[in-house]
């Protein structure tokens, strides 16, 4: 009995490859990796930045190091809005403030929130668009001011006590003591010792701006987000450039 040879022989394998020669058959190469779009990188940024600035006023706050962490606080929110803008600037602040909210209270929360996230926000507005220093530790002085003064109002409210008055009455009996042992014959006005208090503060927030400035100087042109050149006059004392 003879079998006949079948019409057609079946095609090879699509996937089949000749080895015959020693060729050895490719690897399977694995998918090309997509790259992420900009707003998750935004999102991810903003929350990674937040919980930074979130965490160095904890530790702060337990572990005090004197002004060394303050400088800190708001560069990180104010290192999104150079990258990303102020939407995703504020949706860092909102962030960090609900954060604080759940590890510390609604009442630490605010007071981080204000100044320093409408520091951050002021500076990455001032910095983004190449504001001169003498502008933003201006504008940034006047916000820590306020800062100042309602974390003052709001402790007052939650204390049941004025405790500005409080203050200012303590300031002046001191310095009533001081005069009287220094046979200085007068009299302390209670409205000029509120009017240096006011000045105080003020003179302080300058400092602390210029610190943060310098701070932001430091850091930031090392991780490729550079703000404006400080003055000239600054430049010389610091030998930068």
């Amino acid at each position: 009995m003879t079998f006949a040879p079948p019409d057609s022989a079946p095609e090879p394998d699509s996937n089949w490859v000749d080895d015959s020669e020693g060729g050895e058959a490719p690897l399977p190469q694995p998918p090309a990796p997509r790259m992420a779009r900009p707003e998750t990188l935004a999102m991810v940024e903003s929350a990674f930045f937040a919980s930074a600035a979130s965490l160095i006023w904890l530790i702060n706050y337990y572990f005090p190091l004197g002004p060394l962490l303050r400088i800190f606080f708001p560069l990180p929110l104010a290192l999104i809005y150079l990258r990303w803008g102020a939407r995703t600037t504020w949706k860092g602040v909102i962030a960090a403030g609900l954060l604080l909210s759940v590890l510390m209270g609604p009442t630490r929360s605010i007071v981080f929130v204000i100044p320093f996230g409408l520091i951050s926000l002021q500076l990455g507005f001032c910095w983004r668009r190449r504001a001169p220093w003498e502008f933003s530790i201006l504008t940034g002085a006047l916000i820590g001011a306020f800062g100042f003064f309602f974390r003052f109002w709001l402790f007052s409210i939650l204390l049941g006590e004025n405790l500005w008055r409080y203050v200012i009455a303590q300031v002046t009996g001191l310095l009533d003591w001081l005069f009287l042992r220094l046979n200085i014959l007068a009299q302390p006005d209670p409205a000029l010792v509120q009017g240096g208090a006011v000045v105080a503060v003020l003179f302080n927030s300058l400092i602390y701006l210029f610190a943060v400035h310098l701070a932001a100087l430091l850091v930031f042109d090392r991780i490729g987000n550079p703000i404006p050149r400080p003055p000239r006059w600054l430049k010389v004392i610091l030998d930068y450039e």
